[in-house]
């Protein structure tokens, strides 16, 4: 086993390994810029700069050389070196800012260096609150400027695309956007022109910078010069709370965070998975928090009414409907809910009687890139088929439905009509139940009872993508009639989580009134006299592990924050 020496301290590794990283690996603070593990090593920003030496080794003998102490000659290199860009050996002596007086003013002369010609404008910066040079320039930079000229000015509040603008004058030229575009999305939409203080990133003459990755750039920007179209100056990084949670517009499952302030989604950005998307994250996957502020429900409805009925009377509807029609009901799953949510439709649909004609796939060809986007638009297809669901057979449902062989059917947050199952003329017979998100719902206006369902935003709950990894997410907002099992997942390390009347900023609209569907099928169960089985969604799943083969090893405990694989086994499926 090979070892190194940091900072007085011994370290054991194994193969070729970048300094700065392993110091990273081992919660070693180095300061630094352009360095990625996912991209190629420039070297440029010069912020990781240490002191390395190496035992001298006798030239006959090959021994290593001792002091009178008996303790190894260490024979350092003439200059600091980049930490990002060498590579560690055995025996070798690394000494950071925190052993080095000669590392501490190295790192403090480069940041007085980059914030020479850098704005003084923190006070409006998106990036402030969260930006590395911001950071670093408190930690390791000088406590002041001797640099008394008028600064250099680049263009600002450039459009590089539809989504992304850039502040050139407060870029440092660590170059991590260019090489996302050249190494990562492979786009080649960003060069660097100009040279010297005067140069930055931007795109070719004539183009844009519309690649459907475009965002990512966002993140890795060390400073505020590339931001968000959507974002930009409105909130500050403390005012809001992030919630790890998994994207919802495809079968990749991406991780990422949702960040709230007064109960409202303002952006979605990557969270780190190396077994799921890594780093990054489409500009599809971040463009959708609008849905969870907007057309939204007001609360339940009777008879396709716009104003909202209480929940009691809604539910005692939906019960008295299941039992009129009993075995004539027909129940649809969806690979928008979580496996929860299908798994509790199905326990319904054998109380009732009635059949499950499995769930509706959404599968737009072409869309998918091989890389995070999938030609499967929803998140939960693979869950649905590993609960034995399998995707409906349109022709022959359109028939079984439209022939007035069912009284009811019960819709599990998805959209027949839109999907072109069913047309609402052929729906007119049928009483409807509807499980919704959205307020544009286009089978909503023949819904005889509709119930707001909790999006991934609000509830608890478990998804399977596309390769099999089980992943659960808990809420991110607040929902009306709030219950204790979703209070305890939410957490209580930002006040702006559970706002009240007296802050400012707070707004009670912002509420939605709506409940996750394995807390409304419940209570469908026990009115109709049938056994509701597990309540809440950890024993829910942790029934669903021990009793279906295709979710062994499933539980919340093991799913924790980054997902489980699970086993690869064929299902049988319900048709």
């Amino acid at each position: 086993m090979s070892h190194v020496t940091i900072d007085g301290r011994e370290y054991e590794f194994e193969g070729p390994q970048s300094l700065l990283q392993f110091c990273l690996d081992h919660e070693i603070e180095l300061p630094h810029f352009c360095y990625h593990p996912s991209m190629s090593v420039p070297a440029n920003c010069r912020q990781c700069l240490v002191d390395i030496g190496a035992p001298v080794r006798d030239r006959e003998t090959g021994e290593i050389r001792l002091d009178e102490q008996g303790k190894p000659v260490i024979q350092y290199f003439p200059k600091l070196q980049t930490s990002c860009s060498h590579i560690i050996s055995d025996g070798q002596v690394v000494h950071t800012a925190r052993s080095s007086k000669k590392v501490e003013e190295a790192q403090r002369d480069t940041l007085e260096f980059l914030l020479i010609n850098h704005p003084l404008d923190c006070p409006i910066c998106d990036q402030a609150g969260h930006c590395p040079l911001q950071i670093q320039a408190y930690k390791y930079g000088p406590e002041g400027s001797r640099f008394e000229f008028r600064k250099v000015h680049k263009p600002k509040k450039v459009k590089l695309g539809p989504r992304v603008v850039l502040d050139a004058e407060r870029c440092i030229n660590c170059t991590r956007c260019v090489r996302f575009t050249d190494e990562i999305s492979g786009s080649g939409q960003l060069t660097i022109i100009e040279r010297g203080v005067k140069n930055y990133p931007i795109t070719p003459p004539g183009g844009s910078f519309d690649e459907p990755y475009s965002m990512n750039v966002i993140d890795l920007c060390p400073v505020g010069a590339l931001t968000s179209v959507d974002f930009r100056f409105q909130a500050r990084i403390w005012e809001m709370a992030s919630t790890p949670s998994i994207t919802t517009t495809n079968a990749k499952g991406s991780n990422c965070d949702l960040w709230v302030r007064d109960n409202l989604v303002l952006r979605i950005t990557p969270r780190a998975n190396p077994e799921v998307n890594e780093f990054w994250l489409p500009d599809e996957d971040r463009l959708t928090y609008h849905r969870f502020n907007e057309n939204r429900p007001l609360g339940p409805s009777l008879h396709g009414e716009t104003e909202s009925a209480s929940w009691d009377s809604s539910l005692q509807r939906v019960t008295e409907i299941l039992k009129n029609s009993g075995t004539q009901t027909v129940f649809i799953a969806s690979a928008y809910a979580t496996v929860e949510d299908n798994w509790m439709l199905i326990q319904l649909a054998e109380a009732v009687g009635g059949q499950v004609a499995g769930y509706i796939s959404h599968i737009e060809p072409g869309h998918g890139d091989g890389w995070l986007r999938t030609d499967d638009r929803t998140p939960n297809a693979q869950g649905c088929e590993r609960l034995g669901l399998a995707p409906i057979d349109f022709p022959l449902w359109q028939a079984r439905i439209e022939s007035g062989e069912f009284q009811a059917i019960y819709i599990l947050e998805d959209d027949p009509v839109a999907s072109e199952l069913c047309s609402i003329e052929s729906l007119e017979d049928i009483q409807v139940i509807l499980h919704y998100y959205s307020t544009t719902n286009q089978t909503l206006p023949t819904a005889d009872v509709a119930l707001p369902a909790a999006m991934v935003a609000e509830t608890i709950g478990t998804y399977v993508n596309e390769s099999g990894r089980a992943q659960r997410v808990v809420p991110a907002k607040v929902i009306k009639g709030m219950n204790r099992t979703l209070m305890m997942q939410m957490g209580l390390s930002r006040a702006d989580r559970h706002g009240t009347p007296f802050d400012r900023w707070h707004n009670e609209s912002h509420y939605i009134d709506c409940k996750p569907s394995w807390e409304i099928i419940p209570i469908l169960l026990k009115a109709l006299g049938a056994k509701t089985g597990p309540l809440g969604p950890r024993k829910i799943m942790r029934l669903i592990s021990d009793t279906i083969p295709a979710f062994k090893g499933a539980t919340y405990g093991a799913m924790d924050l980054s997902g489980v694989a699970l086993p690869a086994i064929e299902t049988e499926v319900i048709s």
